[in-house]
């Protein structure tokens, strides 16, 4: 009984921040100065000597039609909302028109996750792994200097890193291609190749930040378990530091990252965005900006819409599996 009180609530909890995230997706690009269909009707007339006032009218109420932008905001939000809930239909980017918003989100996608997840991966399991050894080695000098370059690294931006990189290795030492230059399809060499080259400068850029905070983190908690009663209890009964590490310090230490990475694993729908837009990476990180460059109403809301929902389903999942990985943590 416990547990479907507990999964009720978990998804009203769920259902709650889609809907208002969905909601404040809507209505927040209904504040900017600009107005896609007028911008759209602006660039077709200037390419055209004339067109007929009454052109321009039907071109407008066709476009409006087309873009869900008829009729009052709440009229506009209710169908809006049918087609995200119902069909699963974004409508047809206004900046890349008739192309609709899934189609250029399902194109990017692929390229977001396999750099943020690849990125996000690597920085958690370096920075655990050097956390947990400078945390419960924390008197050590090794453990001192790992802390003060973690600490020097974590507060900076990732794309500063990303503009040190590209200026280092792609000007003074031009190794990799200042931007995005991907060659061949499928599993080839050199598409494979391509890929490589051309995800190492981005990926770098965000594994260094990334691995700063995991370790920091780790740290303080590996240091504080390591003084744990149950800790000293286990160096009383003589066993051998590498296995207290391994089987007392490292399964408590890891519950709280595990849940930051469960988040973090739903952040990179969002993509990276300022290190797409330097390096020219086709993600979604450059689609957001594009959308928001040209107002484009339904790709902002349908790119930010997607990453609302990894966000809030990381989380669902995490508060479904957490008793799986914390024996004392029980449904209630």
């Amino acid at each position: 009984m416990g547990f479907y009180k507990f999964l009720l609530s978990r998804v009203v909890t769920f259902l709650l921040v889609v809907f208002i995230g969905i909601t404040t997706v809507f209505f927040v690009p209904r504040f900017l100065p600009s107005d896609p269909v007028e911008a759209m009707i602006g660039q077709m007339t200037s390419k055209s000597a004339f067109m007929d006032p009454k052109a321009v009218a039907t071109l407008r109420e066709t476009l409006n039609q087309s873009f869900g932008l008829e009729g009052s905001a709440f009229e506009q939000y209710l169908g809006f909302f049918k087609r995200v809930v119902i069909t699963h239909d974004f409508g047809p980017s206004l900046a890349n028109y008739p192309a609709p918003v899934n189609e250029l989100i399902g194109r990017a996608l692929p390229w977001t996750m396999g750099l943020l997840l690849t990125s996000t991966l690597i920085s958690w399991v370096i920075g655990n792994a050097i956390g947990l050894l400078a945390g419960f080695r924390k008197n050590k000098m090794y453990s001192k200097a790992l802390e003060a370059i973690s600490i020097a690294l974590y507060p900076i931006p990732y794309y500063i890193f990303a503009l040190v990189l590209i200026m280092l290795f792609a000007y003074v030492l031009p190794i990799f291609p200042l931007s995005a230059n991907f060659q061949g399809h499928g599993f080839t060499w050199p598409h494979i190749k391509s890929l490589i080259i051309n995800s190492t400068l981005p990926a770098l850029s965000m594994i260094l930040v990334g691995t700063g905070w995991w370790v920091i983190s780790m740290k303080t908690l590996s240091a504080g378990i390591a003084e744990e009663d149950y800790v000293h209890f286990a160096r009383l009964k003589g066993l051998k530091e590498s296995k207290i590490m391994s089987k007392y310090v490292l399964p408590n230490a890891a519950l709280p990252q595990v849940t930051m990475l469960a988040l973090q694993i739903g952040t990179i729908f969002n993509g990276a965005l300022v290190t797409e837009i330097l390096f020219g990476y086709p993600g979604v990180g450059t689609l957001i900006y594009s959308g928001i460059l040209q107002a484009d109403y339904n790709l902002i809301m349908g790119t930010i819409t997607i990453s609302i929902i990894a966000v809030a389903g990381a989380t669902f999942i995490v508060d479904l599996l957490y008793p799986f990985l914390d024996p004392r943590v029980r449904y209630k």
